[in-house]
């Protein structure tokens, strides 16, 4: 979500005529777009803003925004305190109050959060920044704006605001106007991207709105993330499967295999419950790629309570776990509740425990494509190899002098790992002109 809103930004500051500038010390504004979901997030926030202070004091003139989760929904009174020569703060998402700054527009500089953020997406075009124009080969797309769920451990809700679905018009022309710069693959994102249109009456739903994005002339795929279980339904299952350019990948995180942490968590399904719908993703997609995620040492998580979560992991053995050790964040329900009991040290055995046992889960799933000819979309070159990936998500990596930007190519597995695979082109048949043709 912060990579498409400093997308947004940067190319809104490109159409005020500012140009990239890639030391942020030699720069007029400086923008600052923060993460807040973890603690080592927040922390890497407040050490880079310290580190803007000379920056600040050696060329006052300098703008500095200071934008996204750090800043929130609700006010930034006490951040503007600590930090007084941060000169604009902008909420997730909105490029508004920069832009108001910049061009002196005090109307727009005090209008309110809600009319602010519809400012933010007022308008489906997107013109991406131009050094990624032809060059972007996949986008992010948000659809669903903020979250209402409320685990107890994510800050998210308080951060970026109630659930909000974006109207199926403006997505549908950020895509179209993404594609014509040259984009090949979009994303749609949400907290729970699942629960798009529930909050507008008789609206369409993620199923609907796949249809609508899948029939932009030039697209050739697309991915959503991330899923809810409670909200994957047989309905989306059945579109994924059915429509060529969703790709068979689904991201639906179980955070953690006791059904007493997951009520702690407030997920509001059971692991039996998360069972049986990977038994029905899979039965529904034909060779689907599932990722998970995961956090270890919740509070009160026991010894005998995280062997669930591992237990669980091993059986199903998912091609991706993004793994995380909890951190206590300011304000949310565990905040206030519960007691991060679980030391450090034995977060990072859990950690690391899950950790390897996905290395031998991933690296048995990847050795099955080994020989075998992929799809592949390449994205850029990465230290002398092209970088792509397949329809299920796997990166792969291909040498060659051949410029392959945003191509989808037929590619042959020669190693795989657990993190990524390396392969060969498959070279394009010899025709030779001069042989007989049988014409029927």
């Amino acid at each position: 979500m912060n990579v498409a809103d400093s997308r947004r930004v940067a190319a809104a500051l490109e159409g005020l005529g500012y140009t990239p500038e890639p030391r942020a010390e030699d720069a007029d504004v400086i923008v600052l777009n923060t993460c807040v979901v973890r603690q080592s997030a927040e922390d890497k926030a407040y050490g880079r803003l310290n580190s803007l202070k000379p920056v600040k004091k050696k060329r006052p003139d300098t703008v500095i925004n200071l934008m996204g989760c750090l800043v929130g929904v609700k006010g930034h009174e006490k951040l503007q305190k600590i930090f007084p020569m941060v000169d604009v703060f902008s909420p997730p998402s909105d490029p508004g109050p920069l832009i108001a700054h910049l061009t002196q527009d005090e109307s727009k500089a005090h209008e309110d959060a809600a009319t602010s953020r519809r400012f933010a997406f007022m308008d489906g075009e997107l013109a991406l920044p131009q050094h990624e124009q032809g060059n972007l080969v996949s986008s992010f797309v948000p659809v669903v704006l903020g979250c209402s769920h409320a685990c107890t451990y994510c800050i998210i809700p308080y951060k970026r605001g109630i659930e909000r679905s974006r109207p199926v018009g403006d997505i549908v022309a950020e895509v179209r106007s993404l594609v014509s710069q040259g984009v090949k693959e979009i994303t749609l994102l949400g907290q729970i991207v699942d629960r798009y249109g529930a909050d507008i009456p008789d609206g369409p739903n993620l199923s609907a709105l796949l249809r609508l994005v899948h029939d932009v002339e030039g697209l050739e795929r697309i991915r959503f993330l991330t899923s809810h279980p409670n909200w994957m339904t047989a309905e989306l299952l059945d579109t994924v499967a059915e429509l060529p350019k969703v790709m068979p990948h689904i991201e639906v995180p179980i955070q953690a295999a006791d059904d007493e942490v997951l009520a702690n968590m407030h997920r509001a399904y059971t692991s039996n419950d998360y069972r049986r719908l990977i038994a029905d993703i899979r039965a529904r997609i034909p060779n689907v790629s599932i990722a998970t995620d995961i956090i270890v040492g919740f509070p009160g998580e026991t010894d005998a309570q995280f062997q669930r979560t591992y237990d669980l992991l091993a059986e199903l053995k998912m091609d991706v776990a993004h793994l995380a050790r909890y951190s206590t964040r300011p304000g949310t329900v565990a905040d206030r509740r519960m007691v991060d009991d679980v030391s450090d040290e034995e977060k990072w055995e859990r950690f690391r425990a899950l950790e390897e046992l996905q290395e031998g889960i991933a690296a048995e799933i990847n050795r099955r494509y080994q020989g075998e000819t992929i799809e592949v979309l390449f994205e850029e070159k990465v230290r002398g190899r092209w970088r792509g990936r397949t329809p299920t998500n796997k990166l792969v990596f291909v040498e060659t002098d051949d410029d392959l930007t945003g191509k989808i190519l037929p590619v042959t597995i020669t190693w795989a790992g657990p993190w990524s695979m390396q392969g060969a082109l498959k070279p394009n048949p010899v025709i030779n002109l001069e042989a007989p043709v049988a014409i029927a």
